[in-house]
């Protein structure tokens, strides 16, 4: 080691000396070498190179000759600027890893400006220098991601906030042009309004197991996985069983096809695998300023197709176009549940009708589903006519035995 107070010293001479003497010029070599080996660095402005960057890189070496000289690791009031640092790099948006490896990148070619001046009786000194330098890129590192995470959570509350007030002047169907401003986020030409709704993941239902833990773990996969897939920003509101969220397309809405509704439900495949959940999603296209009506309407189809037991899955207003028109209060729908209330009392009648139409209305297959013989289920269907007036043998009764099983289950629950 050598030197006073723990001074440093190779070849003779201290350490401290050697760097403080080359500032500029070991300054001017990192930031050299972080513009060729960290390509983020080549896109910053030059001037915020010459002037912060620098300022930063000169401050941090001085600080890293003082630890050599010293023995001692920085104290607080060092370590504060540099958490500030780190903060201004988080606002500029360069990426955290870029952040830590100029301080890397620094200490590295410190030690290789002064290796060469090391001498054999130097390796005492040479240990002390490597055990230093470690300590100091631990506790550098520690304050540098500190202060950057810090900057980055105030930033994302006041990006979280910003986009959540202009989902909620989306769905208000209130201008929205300015919310959109301050968010930082460009109108797009059409929103895939998305109803959705989340199963619980195996993990809710366990015993054991905090069931709102994995409801959030649930909810946050899913959430990713949307993102990932999604160009521009997805405005959501979700919940662990469902929600709304906003999907930008800037293909104009009428100009939709069927591969951006193929890609959709894709999406939706995809959360819910990741998810661990089942999810049903109603969707529908509208400009920004229809945000409103299509996201209530995109949310009443999620309900439809999940009420009336369709698979897991995306579906369209077309896709459930009966069940949802029957839904709607109206006198229509009441007389349609009207003509099956001559089954009231007897449920195995009304089961067996609704099992016989809900499949490929074969006697067999309906048979094998109520675990009954196919002759019961002839003489059932049999007693509905007789009851009813409509006959599954005739093919014109078929949609109006459908229409009334629906509006019959919307109206008895």
């Amino acid at each position: 080691m050598g030197g006073d107070q723990g001074t440093i010293v190779f070849g003779g001479t201290p350490l401290r000396q050697r760097l403080f003497t080359s500032v500029h010029d070991l300054a001017t070599l990192v930031l050299d070498e972080l513009v060729e080996r960290v390509p983020v660095y080549r896109r910053l402005p030059a001037e915020q190179l010459r002037t912060d960057i620098s300022h930063t890189v000169e401050q941090s070496i001085r600080t890293f000759a003082e630890v050599l000289d010293t023995g001692e690791l920085p104290g607080p009031e060092q370590l504060a600027g540099l958490r500030e640092s780190a903060a201004k790099r988080a606002e500029d948006g360069v990426p955290l890893d870029a952040v830590l490896s100029a301080y890397h990148l620094g200490a590295q070619i410190c030690l290789d400006r002064m290796a060469p001046t090391a001498e054999p009786t130097d390796l005492g000194a040479v240990f002390a220098t490597n055990r230093l330098v470690l300590q100091y890129l631990h506790l550098m590192t520690s304050a540098a991601s500190a202060g950057y995470a810090q900057e980055r959570q105030a930033a994302f509350g006041d990006e979280h906030s910003a986009r959540q007030s202009l989902l909620a002047a989306l769905l208000d169907g209130t201008p929205a042009r300015e919310a959109a401003r301050r968010a930082g986020i460009r109108l797009p030409a059409c929103y895939l309004a998305l109803g959705l709704r989340i199963g619980p993941h195996q993990d809710e239902l366990r015993p054991g197991i905090d069931a709102t833990v994995a409801a959030r773990r649930k909810l946050r996969r899913a959430r990713v996985e949307l993102e990932r897939h999604v160009a521009g920003v997805v405005l959501s509101m979700l919940s662990s069983d469902g929600g709304v969220a906003l999907v930008p397309r800037e293909t104009a809405c009428a100009e939709l096809t069927g591969k951006d509704w193929d890609w959709l439900a894709a999406v939706v495949r995809y959360m819910s695998q990741v998810a661990g959940a089942e999810i049903w999603a109603g969707a529908v296209a509208t400009a920004p300023d229809g945000v409103a009506e299509a996201a209530r309407v995109a949310g009443q189809v999620c309900e439809v197709a999940t009420v009336f037991d369709r698979r897991p899955g995306l579906y369209r207003l077309a896709d459930v176009a009966l069940e949802y028109q029957l839904t709607r209060p109206g006198p229509a729908r009441e007389e349609l549940a009207a003509l099956l209330a001559p089954l009231a009392g007897k449920p195995e009648l009304l089961e067996t009708l609704r099992v016989f139409m809900a499949g490929p209305v074969d006697r067999r297959q309906a048979a094998a589903a109520l675990q009954v013989h196919p002759n019961t289920v002839d003489y059932r269907l049999r007693k509905v006519a007789a009851l009813t007036g409509l006959d599954t043998s005739r093919p014109a009764d078929l949609p109006t035995i459908r229409a009334a099983l629906i509006a019959h289950r919307v109206c008895a629950g």
